[in-house]
């Protein structure tokens, strides 16, 4: 199964135990992946669009706990803020009532029965990318206003006909799947997290150390070369003392870097003296090449 699959199997199994939560959850699940319709009884009838299975499984537990699955569908309607007291239905295209996610742990539920219906979530191997796609644009306000709601900061772009709430940080994907309940898949996602942040790592100091010796080995064949050409044409002997002294020691460690080579020098200086020293063997060289 792909991770998205993953999550959804662990939120299907998360079942909050007050009665306003299995609410909450089960107005998601209603707006998000239902129809309503009046049948020829004209009694209000839902169907679950959903192709996925675990949305059914959810919304039928929620039932059970919620209405102990009597046969009343206006009474659950009614309950989720659907059907007002005087039996005027609202339409799905329409946010979910606010009394239903007033509270925090309402929020939760909420989110949780909006990913089962509406969400996924790339392979985290690949690219952190987690996304509610919705036929709405209330419905995408409102989840984005609700996981706003736990500082977690989510977008809105509009695709086609439809309107995504996405969020493509990895910190956040991993507060809004503690926020679900998915704490299984939060820790898979973090231990990938962590293993492909040591990688980078490893690989930028590996690179830079490359670039660094790249560099030392450039400079120090051009520091060579200058000191050929002033053995050549000038004459080391002719040199000053302390400049005679570098060469001679930058001919015989070639592969040292600055640092080692003021260690070999007597008396030894720092990296800021051999460079200035190397610099001026350097332009002494550039006016024989002139």
């Amino acid at each position: 199964m792909s991770f998205s699959s993953d999550v959804k199997e662990e939120l299907e199994k998360v079942v909050p135990v007050s009665r306003h939560c299995q609410l909450a959850e089960l107005a998601a699940i209603i707006h998000l992946g239902c129809s309503i319709h009046t049948g020829e009884t004209e009694q209000e009838k839902i169907t679950i669009l959903s192709e996925n299975p675990m949305v059914s499984r959810k919304y039928f537990t929620l039932l059970r706990k919620t209405f102990i699955i009597n046969g009343n569908v206006a009474k659950m309607l009614q309950a989720v803020k659907i059907l007002d007291e005087d039996g005027k239905m609202h339409e799905l295209s329409e946010e979910v009532n606010s009394i239903l996610i007033k509270n925090s742990c309402c929020r939760r539920a909420f989110l949780r029965g909006a990913f089962l219906c509406i969400g996924s979530m790339s392979d985290p191997h690949k690219g952190y990318h987690l996304e509610f796609v919705c036929e709405y644009e209330a419905h995408a306000s409102q989840i984005q206003q609700v996981i706003g709601s736990f500082e977690i900061e989510a977008k809105i772009v509009r695709r086609k006909k439809y309107y995504v709430v996405y969020l493509k940080e990895g910190s956040g994907i991993v507060d809004l799947l503690n926020v679900m309940g998915a704490h299984l898949s939060l820790m898979s996602l973090e231990n990938l997290r962590v293993e492909k942040e040591v990688r980078n790592s490893i690989n930028r100091q590996v690179n830079c150390e490359a670039a660094n010796i790249t560099k030392t080995v450039n400079a120090a064949s051009k520091q060579i070369e200058d000191i050929r050409l002033l053995q050549k044409h000038y004459g080391l002997s002719n040199l000053p003392a302390s400049l005679k002294e570098m060469a001679e020691i930058r001919l015989e460690h070639p592969e040292s870097s600055l640092q080692e080579l003021g260690g070999y020098l007597n008396p030894p200086v720092g990296k800021s003296g051999v460079n200035h020293r190397l610099r001026k063997i350097s332009e002494l060289a550039e006016k024989i090449r002139a």
